[in-house]
C-alpha cells in the first residue's frame, strides 16, 4: 500500500524516525561507556568477580535501558498504529544497534 500522506508529512515523519535513530545510537554509546565501569580488568581475567560488580553494572545501566526501552516501545507502537511501515526500518536498525552494544558489554564481563 502507498502512504496517502502528503510529501511534507511523509518527510517530517521520516525526519522524526531518523532523529530517534540518532538518539538511539547516542544512547548505545552512553550505555557502553556506563557499562564499562563494571568490565573485568584484563589482568584479572579468570579470577572470581568481586561481590559488588553486578550492582555497579545495574546502577549505571538499568536506568539507561529502562528509558530507551520505553522510548522504543512507544516509537514501535506509533509505527504500528499509524501504519508507517517504512519508518519501521529505522526502528529495526535501532534494535540492531542495541544488540551490538549489549554484545560488546557482555563480551567484556
Amino acid at each position: 500500500m502507498h502512504e496517502t500522506l502528503e510529501p511534507s508529512k511523509r518527510s517530517s515523519a521520516r525526519r522524526v524516525s531518523l532523529a530517534l535513530f540518532i538518539v538511539n545510537v547516542i544512547g548505545t554509546i552512553i550505555y557502553v561507556v556506563a557499562a564499562s565501569h563494571s568490565w573485568a580488568i584484563p589482568q584479572e581475567r579468570g579470577l572470581h568477580s568481586t561481590t559488588g560488580e553486578p550492582f555497579i553494572w545495574a546502577l549505571f545501566v538499568v536506568p539507561i535501558l529502562a528509558a530507551f526501552t520505553v522510548l522504543n516501545l512507544l516509537w514501535g507502537a506509533y509505527i504500528c498504529f499509524s501504519r508507517r511501515w517504512r519508518n519501521g526500518y529505522f526502528w529495526l536498525m535501532s534494535a540492531g544497534v542495541w544488540l551490538i552494544a549489549v554484545w560488546i558489554d557482555f563480551a567484556h564481563h
